[in-house]
């Protein structure tokens, strides 16, 4: 990588029936010309029922690959590695687009039923009641998410991340909020994790072992008997030796109406911990905004990359300008290099 910054996935809602357009080819490439070293598409569906929304970016299927690979193809001929978000919603699923409101859509609104979780608990008091997943559900679901990583690869894909953050069905499981389940996907903290060690295991059949595997993670549920950055620090030393190559470390979203303390930088200490006590290496996220700041987490060893996401949805050309700003040789396309400033 060029740099240590990352483009964090941000839903787009823009996509008819799971594929990529023009929206996401511009959205994403010119994040690559701004400078950034990594560029991840938004959380997309390994399978149609796992879409967040009915406009969520897809892989579940083979015709997805085309339009990726154009999208991949120009991030990494301007310098930045192409990299892919593989999701499922579980109990979120099924929900219109935040402009419209985010309330659960009903099938007449291009919603859909059966959605999924580990347990029948709704999100909240408005949201659908879920199917608990069987074990042949289970095990669909993990063969899915092997598969999409395979599609990802072939659209030319250098990263792929496992969402396993912000209550969505990964997360589910991990959460002893959302996982009240008796059997051997259920209860001990050994059995809320088996469902992602067995997808960390399907993506690494297919997916070279050269090629880095980030795993995204609620760090916390920022309530007490949730899951606890103590269990991510476990869940990494799990992990490790299975092929996770990095922990993207985000938190929150299990459950509803928590109180979170939102500040500048508010999530980097769960990043510095997972990595020093974990023997991981963690990219930090959240609120994340100046040059230096940014410089300081990965100058200082909290985490090894620093992702961003709504300071580059407010400049795509961020990491060029941070560059100028702490007196580096940013990454200018030739055909900007006249704006680049010369001290």
């Amino acid at each position: 990588m060029r740099n240590r910054i990352g483009v964090s996935p941000m839903c787009e809602y823009s996509s008819v029936d799971g594929f990529a357009n023009d929206w996401h080819f511009v959205h994403l490439g010119s994040r690559a010309v701004g400078g950034a070293a990594m560029v991840m598409t938004e959380a997309s569906a390994v399978l149609e029922e796992g879409r967040i929304s009915p406009q969520d970016l897809g892989i579940w299927k083979d015709e997805h690959i085309a339009t990726l690979a154009r999208i991949f193809r120009f991030i990494e001929e301007h310098g930045a590695a192409p990299a892919m978000q593989l999701a499922h919603a579980g109990r979120k699923a099924s929900t219109a687009a935040p402009w419209n409101g985010g309330g659960p859509l009903q099938e007449t609104e291009q919603g859909w039923r059966p959605i999924f979780a580990p347990s029948a608990i709704p999100f909240s008091a408005a949201s659908i009641t879920p199917e608990p997943l069987d074990e042949a559900g289970i095990a669909r679901v993990v063969q899915a998410f092997g598969q999409a990583a395979k599609r990802a690869l072939e659209a030319g894909a250098k990263i792929v991340e496992i969402h396993a953050a912000h209550g969505y069905l990964l997360h589910e499981f991990l959460s002893p909020l959302s996982n009240t389940r008796k059997d051997r996907y259920g209860g001990s903290f050994e059995n809320r994790t088996r469902v992602l060690r067995e997808v960390v295991q399907a993506i690494r059949l297919t997916w070279p072992a050269d090629l880095p595997l980030f795993l995204r993670i609620s760090a916390t549920d920022w309530v007490d008997g949730g899951w606890a950055v103590e269990d991510s620090v476990c869940l990494a030393k799990q992990l490790l030796p299975l092929g996770v190559d990095l922990i993207d470390c985000s938190s929150g979203g299990a459950v509803p109406n928590v109180s979170i303390p939102a500040a500048a930088g508010y999530q980097v200490p769960f990043a510095e911990r997972v990595r020093k006590e974990g023997g991981i290496r963690t990219a930090a996220v959240g609120m994340i905004t100046t040059p230096e700041q940014a410089d300081g987490i990965v100058r200082s060893g909290q985490a090894d990359l620093v992702f961003l996401a709504r300071e580059l949805l407010r400049d795509p050309y961020w990491p060029l300008r941070a560059a100028d700003e702490l007196r580096q040789d940013g990454p200018w396309p030739q055909q900007y290099l006249r704006a680049k400033r010369t001290y």
